[in-house]
C-alpha cells in the first residue's frame, strides 16, 4: 500500500488524531482475524457486531493503529491509537482516492503509465475480473480484487493492495441503488469502464431494471474523453449506454451486432461445455482462436469484455487470446465442476443468481447432459422484489422445457419455482421440494448414481454453494481423487 502517516489519515480522512502522528501502517484491514504486524485495523459497525468490539484483538495481533468512530480503550482505561471519523467507510473512500492520486502522481513522476479498470454489471464481473487480471499479469504488476470485493468497503481494501509498482489495477464494482457506482468511480477514477449485462439481480432494492441501467450506466458516465468504455452491445439496455458516455467506446458481441469492435466469431462450445470462438479486435490483423476451460456459452460475454479491456489497456491480440484460452476458473461456485470418484458430476455455481444466470445455468445443464441423467438443485434468487414469484414459475417452466431429468427445490422461498414445474408436467419423483439443505443432502445421498450431472443454483445468501460441497466431496470419498479436484479448485481464493 501507498505510505501514510497517521497524521496524513487524520487529514485526508478530516479525522480527529489521537495517536502518534509519524505511525505508519504496513496494511489496512476490517477483519481483527486479518491484522499483521503494523496494520491499521478499522472499525466499522456491521449488521451483525461492531468493529469496535474487536480493537483490543486487533492490537494484540499486531495493529499499531486503528480508524474509528468513537474512542476505544483497553481494560486499563488506556486508549487506543486510533484516527477517530464520523463515518468509517467513508474514511476507507477518502483513504482510496488519495492512494490512487498518489500511485498515479508517482508513477507519472517516473514516466509509467498506471491503468485502472473498472468492472460493472448483473452477472459475470468476478469472472470477468479473474480473467482480465490474468490476462495483465503477464504485461505487468496487476492488483485485482480477492473474491468479489466490490462494494464500498471491498473496493478500497483492493486499492490499498497496490503501490507505485502497480502497473494495472483492476475494480469490481457492485451497487444496491442509484448513484453507488458513481461513488466508487469518483474514487477510483477509471481510464476503462467495461459493463458487462443489465439483468435482474436486486431489482427489488433498485425500484426496478431501469433504475439498475441507471446504476451500471454511471461508470461509463464517469470516464473522460481519454478513457476506454467496453460496452456489450448484445444486451440492449447496455448498448444504449454508448451515448452516456464521452470517452472511446469498444462494442462487443457474440451476434454479430452492428458497431462492434471486439467480436466473437463462429462462437461454439465445445462436448465440454468450453466456448469456443474466433476473436477479432480492430488492430488490423488476424483472427486468433479462443478455447476457453470455462463452462458455458454465458461465458463468452466475459471473455470478450475482458479481451477489450485488455486490448484497451495496450496488450497484443495474441497475448490476449492466448492467455484466454489458458486460464481456468479462478473464483470458487461458479461453474465449479468436479468429478467424483464414483462418476458422478458435480456443478457448483451457487455463488450467485438471477433469472438470466439461472436461465444460462439450466440450458449448460441440457446441453453438457446429453445421454445422462441430469439434476438441478435450485433455491432462491433473491431480492427480486415484487417479480418475485414470476421469475421463480418462469425457471421452473423452464427447467421442465429443457427435460432435466431430476428437479430438487431447496427452501420454501423457491416454492413457486417447484409448483411451476408440477404444474408443467414434472411429477412423481422427477420434481423433489425440500425445506432444508439438509434434507435436500438425504435425498441426494440416496438416490445419486455414477454418470449423473448435477448443478446447484441459488443467491449467495441461500447458500447451496455449501451443498453442492457436501454433494461434491461425501464423507465416504476420503482423500480420493475428487478430494484433490475440489482443493485445487478451492486454492488460493477467499471463501465470502
Amino acid at each position: 500500500m501507498i505510505a501514510l502517516t497517521a497524521a496524513e489519515i487524520a487529514d485526508i480522512t478530516n479525522g480527529r488524531l489521537a495517536a502518534d502522528p509519524g505511525i505508519v501502517p504496513s496494511s489496512i484491514v476490517t477483519d481483527s482475524r486479518e491484522v499483521a504486524d503494523g496494520s491499521m485495523y478499522v472499525a466499522k459497525p456491521g449488521e451483525n457486531a461492531d468493529g469496535h468490539a474487536f480493537v483490543g484483538a486487533a492490537f494484540e495481533r499486531g495493529a499499531v493503529l486503528a480508524l474509528t468512530e468513537r474512542d476505544v480503550s483497553d481494560d486499563d482505561g488506556r486508549a487506543y491509537p486510533a484516527v477517530v471519523v464520523d463515518d468509517a467507510v467513508l474514511a476507507m473512500g477518502a483513504l482510496a482516492a488519495e492512494s490512487v492520486r498518489r500511485i498515479r502522481a508517482a508513477r507519472a513522476a517516473q514516466g509509467e503509465p498506471f491503468t485502472v479498470i473498472g468492472i460493472t454489471g448483473s452477472a459475470g464481473k468476478t469472472t470477468t475480473k479473474d480473467l482480465l487480471a490474468g490476462i495483465l499479469s503477464r504485461a505487468g504488476a496487476t492488483i485485482a480484487p480477492q473474491g468479489s470485493y466490490n462494494g464500498e468497503v471491498g473496493v478500497p481494501l483492493t486499492v490499498f493492495g497496490a503501490d507505485a509498482g502497480t502497473r494495472y489495477l483492476v475494480i469490481e464494482m457492485g451497487a444496491t441503488g442509484v448513484g453507488h457506482i458513481k461513488y466508487l468511480a469518483e474514487m477510483v477514477q477509471p481510464d476503462i469502464g467495461v459493463v458487462l449485462v443489465v439483468g435482474t439481480a436486486h431489482a427489488g432494492e433498485f425500484g426496478g431494471v431501469e433504475n439498475i441501467a441507471k446504476a451500471k450506466g454511471e461508470l461509463v458516465e464517469a470516464l473522460g474523453q481519454d478513457g476506454t468504455a467496453v460496452i456489450n452491445l448484445d444486451d440492449a439496455r447496455v448498448a444504449a449506454m454508448v451515448s452516456r458516455t464521452q470517452a472511446k467506446v469498444l462494442g462487443t458481441t457474440a451476434t454479430g451486432a452492428s458497431g462492434s469492435a471486439v467480436e466473437a466469431r463462429n462462437a461454439d462450445i465445445d462436448d465440454g461445455g468450453h466456448p469456443e470462438f474466433e476473436l477479432t479486435l480492430p488492430d488490423g490483423g488476424a483472427s486468433h482462436a479462443v478455447h476457453s476451460k470455462l463452462i458455458g456459452a454465458h461465458h463468452i460475454t466475459n471473455l470478450l469484455a475482458a479481451a477489450a479491456a485488455a486490448f484497451a489497456a495496450g496488450v497484443p491480440a495474441a497475448d490476449i487470446a492466448a492467455s484466454l484460452s489458458a486460464q481456468s476458473p479462478a473464483s470458487r461456485w461458479r461453474m465449479e465442476r468436479t468429478e467424483r470418484a464414483d462418476g458422478v458430476t458435480i456443478i457448483n455455481d451457487a455463488y450467485n443468481a438471477n433469472p438470466e444466470s439461472m436461465r444460462a445455468a439450466l440450458r449448460t445443464l441440457a446441453d453438457l447432459g446429453q445421454g445422462r441423467r441430469t439434476w438441478a438443485v435450485l433455491g432462491a434468487m433473491l431480492e427480486l422484489g415484487e417479480d418475485s414469484i414470476r421469475e421463480h414459475t418462469a425457471v421452473g417452466t423452464q427447467v421442465v422445457r429443457l427435460n432435466i431429468s431430476r428437479l430438487v427445490v431447496v427452501g420454501r422461498e423457491a416454492r413457486a419455482l417447484y409448483i411451476s414445474a408440477i404444474q408443467e408436467g414434472s411429477w412423481g419423483d422427477e420434481c423433489s421440494f425440500a425445506e432444508t439443505a439438509d434434507e435436500a443432502y438425504e435425498l441426494l445421498q440416496a438416490e445419486l448414481e455414477s454418470g449423473d450431472l448435477v448443478l446447484f443454483k441459488s443467491s449467495n445468501g441461500v447458500g447451496l454453494r455449501h451443498l453442492g460441497d457436501r454433494i461434491a466431496l461425501p464423507p465416504q470419498a476420503g482423500t480420493s481423487a475428487n478430494t484433490a479436484a475440489v482443493t485445487a479448485a478451492d486454492e488460493g481464493n477467499e471463501l465470502l
